[in-house]
């Protein structure tokens, strides 16, 4: 199976090496049967410079501003028959494409597969509330999938679609910018196959957002969208913080000041 990474990346100069160097780290030897593509989403800064930088790395550039923009630009010129999308503050966990591609042969009816972050910038006393957080999701997804059959779970920056699957789907909305762009995929993609959440496939990522917005609020927000987008079809939260533009702007006035 060949597999495609797929990585929007709006001015993420500083992040992105790291990403890219996960990925080519587990990808040595695997010739055409993976391909990178970072989408460089209405970027700013020297994304699109950085990403050319590295060897095999294909840059797509999106003008349209917003994550599902982004994921469906990659897509569309994509090849592989597996989409893997991760984030670009993002890393892989040792033996992640191994576990992805063993995963996707043995279980011929999985269409989507996805796993939880590992927050590499979080004291231990956060991460135990992460743990929290996600065993509590994982009941709700449980109770979802099975009992209720309404949808699935998928975390966002952390999941590999089949390529089928997502075309028999019509591909990401992109009616939905930001919160909630995951729980559709999830929800559209359990009716015409198997959704796996499993802790199997963690993903190490930046907690950036949980610091600036509080874990409490994140928690809340991604709740509320979840069950929203499940059975409204729809996310309850249409306006999100771009804690990108935030950054900047703060070093910006450090400059100033």
């Amino acid at each position: 199976m060949r597999l495609s990474f797929v990585v929007p990346a709006y001015n993420e100069e500083t992040y992105l090496p790291a990403c890219l160097e996960s990925i080519l780290a587990q990808t040595q030897g695997m010739g055409d049967q993976v391909e990178i593509i970072v989408v460089n989403n209405a970027s700013s800064d020297r994304t699109r410079e950085v990403a050319l930088g590295y060897p095999g790395v294909r840059v797509v550039d999106e003008p349209r501003k917003g994550l599902t923009f982004a994921r469906q630009a990659g897509f569309a010129v994509s090849t592989g028959d597996l989409i893997a999308n991760v984030d670009s503050d993002s890393r892989l966990t040792p033996g992640w494409v191994e576990r992805v591609l063993t995963t996707f042969a043995e279980e011929p009816k999985l269409v989507s597969l996805s796993g939880p972050f590992i927050y590499y910038d979080l004291t231990p006393v956060q991460l135990v509330s992460v743990q929290v957080f996600y065993a509590a999701a994982f009941m709700v997804y449980a109770l979802n999938r099975y009992v209720l059959r309404a949808g699935s779970m998928v975390q966002g920056g952390n999941f590999v679609l089949r390529r089928e699957a997502l075309e028999e789907i019509g591909g990401f909305n992109l009616a939905i910018s930001f919160y909630g762009e995951d729980t559709d995929i999830a929800r559209r993609l359990n009716r015409v196959g198997q959704v796996k959440f499993t802790f199997d496939l963690k993903m190490f990522s930046s907690a950036r957002r949980l610091k600036k917005e509080g874990m409490l609020t994140i928690a809340g927000r991604y709740t509320i969208n979840y069950l929203w987008t499940t059975f409204r079809k729809r996310p309850f939260t249409e306006d999100y913080i771009d804690i990108r533009e935030q950054v900047v702007a703060a070093q910006v006035e450090q400059l100033e000041s």
